[in-house]
């Protein structure tokens, strides 16, 4: 897991996070009210439920456009469990959560660079990459 984790805080306007993934070269990033995780948003969050629907980033907070529902690993889980996870849920980022703090955060990448996890990545990454519904 990369422990050193960026966050931006749920009252942050959206182009605040936007400058922020940027800067630090990432496509989501856990949000934070108070030090609490509460929940996650990402590239995509922006363009769907910012820009495509005529939203300014600069009045936008975070919150309005983030995603609430967290789905987290604990410290204590398995490889294999998070992988799974990852996999039944769609999502290559998982964060670390331990009494609603955030720990650090595991992508599909963290498991990738380590030879004995490649088969979890590779399995996590097919099945997030299936489309939610048929291509056109």
């Amino acid at each position: 897991m990369t422990r050193d984790v960026r966050s931006v805080e749920a009252s942050a306007t959206v182009e605040e996070a936007a400058r922020l993934m940027r800067e630090i070269n990432v496509g989501s990033l856990p949000v934070t009210r108070n030090g609490k995780a509460v929940g996650i948003v990402t590239d995509r969050d922006v363009v769907l439920r910012n820009v495509a629907e005529g939203k300014g980033p600069s009045n936008t907070l975070v919150e309005e456009i983030m995603s609430s529902s967290i789905i987290s690993a604990t410290t204590d889980m398995d490889v294999h469990t998070a992988a799974d996870l990852m996999a039944q849920n769609q999502i290559r980022r998982l964060p670390v959560i331990e009494n609603d703090r955030l720990l650090g955060i595991v992508s599909i990448g963290d498991l990738a660079v380590k030879n004995i996890y490649e088969n979890e990545a590779g399995n996590a990454l097919s099945n997030i990459s299936k489309p939610s519904r048929p291509a056109l």
